[in-house]
């Protein structure tokens, strides 16, 4: 059976995520402490208690990134998964690189608390925003209209039917309301995102040489053969091998094209789509891409309990 491993990103994390697996399995405790030792950080007091830390980028992105890489290796090795392919959004392009072999867990739980770091030190709090727009087939071309000129930009093109535009606070509420002055964009739901700051817009481009230095040191340590069986979000076909660190650098600031990634994906043909993580934002986006997602089948693992159901253990 061909399968498919996705990982979602950040905005999925909750307290308590993976408690089940660490507290059942040695895999995932193995995980929790070598991610630890990598960070000098606990990583199990940070996920399980109620520490308000989690919600702060540079630690909400290593904890996502290793209750991930936990909830995987377990799965894997108690429930007899095996991946194919993977891919994940934003954050979660990290996990699919460590569950693919591309990148060592403890070498990707330092790069992202790194990147997590300087994505909030990008831009002060309260200059950036994000809004999701969510419309049946919303329509692209007036969405690019209502951005022209404006400090915002498409952050993540998620499904047909929703894109999220970030950048300057006052530009994205500009670019809200120019698209919502047409009839037809008085149709869609507009939901802006509780974040610290405007995540994959032209605001993030600054921190951008610096951290592909970062990438490249890191890098020494990676084995990019494997990269293949990895969707990039920037350019939302499967990675190659001299162009992984280019790719994750320009994630930073480009749009996240979690569209052209299910395309890609469906387009293999696998007989399921696993979504692992604390939260399972991803099936939705799939089920909306109807006939390209053929008869795969699409679960979602968020504990234990779901991971039974899943894998029929």
């Amino acid at each position: 059976m061909s399968t498919i491993i996705v990982f979602p990103g950040q905005g999925s994390q909750r307290n308590g995520m993976a408690s089940d697996f660490y507290e059942t399995y040695r895999e995932a405790r193995a995980v929790f402490d070598e991610a630890s030792e990598a960070l000098n950080l606990d990583m199990a007091k940070l996920c399980f208690n109620d520490d308000e830390r989690l919600g702060l980028t540079p630690f909400t992105q290593p904890a996502i990134l290793t209750t991930e890489v936990a909830m995987y290796r377990t799965l894997c090795s108690q429930y007899g998964l095996k991946g194919d392919h993977f891919a994940g959004h934003s954050l979660g392009e990290y996990t699919a690189l460590v569950a693919a072999g591309v990148i060592p867990l403890a070498n990707a739980v330092r790069v992202v608390r790194e990147r997590g770091n300087r994505m909030q030190e990008a831009v002060p709090p309260g200059v950036g925003a994000m809004a999701a727009i969510i419309q049946p087939d919303l329509p692209m071309d007036l969405l690019s209209r209502s951005l022209n000129g404006l400090t915002a930009d498409i952050a993540n093109h998620n499904a047909p039917n929703q894109v999220v535009i970030s950048g300057g606070q006052k530009d994205v509420q500009t670019a809200i309301e120019r698209y919502q002055t047409a009839e037809i964009g008085l149709k869609a739901r507009v939901r802006m995102l509780a974040v610290s700051a405007p995540f994959h817009s032209r605001l993030m481009k600054p921190i951008e040489p610096g951290f592909q230095s970062l990438l490249f040191d890191a890098g020494q340590q990676w084995d990019l053969s494997h990269s293949s069986k990895v969707a990039s979000n920037t350019t939302g076909n499967m990675h190659e091998p001299d162009s992984v660190i280019e790719r994750l650098t320009r994630q930073i600031s480009g749009t996240v094209h979690w569209v052209d990634n299910m395309r890609t994906l469906c387009a293999l043909r696998a007989d399921r789509i696993i979504e692992i993580g604390p939260g399972r934002p991803l099936r939705g986006f799939f089920r909306t891409m109807g006939d390209a997602l053929g008869n795969t089948q699409l679960d979602a693992v968020t504990n234990l309990t779901s991971a039974r159901q899943a894998l029929g253990a």
